[in-house]
């Protein structure tokens, strides 16, 4: 189309834009349309050539389904993967709680026994004086009285 089969009618003028109207002319009976207005017809097909397309189309499916089967076995491996490495760092953290619970464990029992026989030798110190007390005692007191 030829730009002098276009009139621009202005229509008004608004804050927010402006609107047109667009009037083509007739077209003339001589003007060739620049596309067809019917598509041009498919050609008929042999039965080999549709044979043809059908395995193409049977080869994209399969290669499409063998690529679908290879990402779900990758995903499972990774799957399988993410879990054994969980599992190892649950092990590795029970064992680590585990030591560390033993080593507390035998710190509390070595300071109980730490504070037990301070306690036993405070009383042995204190039956020796006592023993002390009790010899001086019946050394001083005359043995009639």
């Amino acid at each position: 189309m030829a730009s002098s089969d276009i009139q621009v009618k202005e229509l008004e003028k608004r804050a927010s834009g402006q609107a047109f109207e667009l009037i083509l002319s007739p077209r003339s009976k001589e003007a060739v349309p620049e596309f067809p207005l019917f598509p041009p017809k498919k050609k008929d097909l042999s039965l080999e050539e549709i044979q043809k397309k059908l395995e193409a189309e049977e080869e994209r499916r399969k290669s499409h389904e063998a690529e679908i089967l290879k990402q779900l076995a990758e995903k499972q491996e990774h799957e399988k993967e993410v879990l054994q490495k969980a599992i190892k760092e649950n092990n590795n953290f029970s064992q680590m709680v585990e030591e560390k619970l033993t080593h507390k464990m035998e710190a509390n029992n070595e300071n109980r026994e730490a504070q037990m026989a301070a306690k036993l030798e405070r009383l042995q110190e204190k039956d020796k004086y006592m023993e002390e007390v009790w010899q001086n005692r019946e050394s001083k007191d005359p043995p009639g009285r």
